[in-house]
């Protein structure tokens, strides 16, 4: 048998704690939320590994180091409602929903939108609802939002989105620029996004999330 608590534990001492992730609600989920159950079966002996983890079809699990540290950055609080944009199957809205007052996760992947639900209420996670749309239309019947955390890479952030981010509230996206990404915290202030640099990660960009090409003849 796998002692994935033991794994778990090694990979916030190893792969969180050492990414000068300091805030203990963020240490705290991270070591309470089980990230086995929330892959898919035949990936959960990978489930710790300090990458990101492949869910096929371009999708990944961020690694935990990602993860961490744009929850760190992002300070989320106790009475704040959070969008978790690409949540697959649920493992980054269980960790913010220990940390916030609830989350709405969304997905477009229909199979994993049910089985994160499934998921997600098994653990308790019941301040999380999972909404199933496309990830660049986000949800904005439920905002606005508190804070929205972009699970994969951005060449192009939809105005969408913005839209749903309270005046006054924040957002990490993980931009897609070269080989190497660079995850910015993004304000809203008077209706405009201000960017700062958090750090750098690597991820694939989400549907809906492309560059958009300009057609030539």
């Amino acid at each position: 048998m796998t002692d994935f608590p033991a794994r778990r534990t090694m990979m916030v001492d190893t792969q969180v704690r050492p990414s000068d992730v300091t805030k203990f609600p963020v240490i705290d989920a991270m070591l309470s939320v089980p990230r086995e159950a929330f892959v898919p079966e035949e990936r959960r002996e990978a489930a710790y590994v300090g990458e990101n983890l492949d869910l096929g079809g371009g999708r990944v699990v961020l690694e935990p180091r990602t993860l961490a540290k744009m929850l760190d950055a992002l300070d989320v609080q106790g009475d704040e409602l959070v969008l978790d944009i690409g949540s697959a199957l649920g493992y980054s809205a269980a960790v913010i929903a220990r940390m916030a007052e609830a989350v709405v996760a969304v997905e477009e992947n229909e199979a994993w939108a049910e089985d994160a639900q499934t998921v997600l209420a098994e653990h308790g996670a019941d301040n999380v609802a999972v909404h199933k749309a496309a990830l660049a239309e986000g949800a904005a019947q439920h905002g606005p939002y508190d804070v929205i955390c972009i699970e994969g890479a951005v060449e192009h952030l939809p105005q969408a989105l913005t839209d749903q981010l309270k005046d006054g509230g924040r957002m990490a996206a993980l931009f897609a620029e070269g080989a190497l990404g660079v995850v910015r915290i993004g304000y809203k202030i008077d209706g405009k996004m201000n960017w700062r640099f958090a750090f750098n990660a690597g991820a694939p960009v989400l549907p809906g999330f492309e560059r958009h090409k300009a057609f030539t003849l």
